[in-house]
């Protein structure tokens, strides 16, 4: 990706990080203080949503659910916040991108524990910003709550090839215009949640 950008405007910097790993995720907020001096912006995107039953699902699954949605969201908005506060940045963003699935209970069997994750971000958000709002922290915080989103992630979610077809979808644009929406509102505006479906 950074090798197809490199005409575009800025860099895109490539850093390999497993973030179902705590220090992997240390690293990578490592070397962007190291090479960049740190966080001023964080975009919490990464995420999975695989079809796995409650009543006989797969518990390492629903491990790696929550650790990447949840566990890994926390660490990297407490790293990005930790980077933000060191260096005087009281005007940061983190914005999580979120689901509808967290807003409300999703009716396709088999992503109620998806549905669970992103509910947790929701409550995550929430408390990110009044922990910050206490603070007296001007950092902003948005939650993104998209519905389907036309990616990989979606065509590999193993639903059935007619209601893929079927179902209404939002483009990976969409999703990146919300975010520069949140950002580019002035100082004083925070966007937070925005559910586009």
């Amino acid at each position: 990706m950074a090798e197809g950008l490199k005409d575009a405007p800025g860099k895109l910097y490539a850093v390999k990080a497993d973030l179902t790993k705590e220090g992997d995720i240390l690293a990578a907020f490592q070397w962007v203080k190291d090479n960049l001096g740190g966080v001023d912006v964080l975009v919490n995107n990464a995420g999975m949503a695989p079809n796995n039953n409650l009543t006989d699902g797969n518990t390492s699954v629903w491990k790696q659910l929550l650790d990447l949605n949840v566990l890994a969201l926390s660490i990297c908005t407490r790293e990005a916040i930790k980077s933000m506060k060191e260096r005087g940045v009281n005007d940061g963003h983190v914005v999580h991108i979120n689901s509808i699935a967290g807003h409300s209970v999703i009716t396709f069997s088999g992503f109620y524990m998806y549905s669970a994750t992103k509910h947790a971000v929701t409550a995550l958000t929430e408390g990110l910003r009044k922990e910050l709002v206490q603070e007296k922290s001007n950092i902003r915080v948005t939650s993104v709550s998209p519905g389907s989103v036309d990616t990989d992630a979606l065509r590999g979610a193993n639903l059935p090839e007619d209601m893929l077809k079927a179902m209404p979808k939002l483009l990976p644009e969409d999703i990146a215009d919300a975010v520069v929406y949140a950002l580019s509102a002035p100082a004083h505006v925070q966007v937070s949640p925005m559910v586009r479906q």
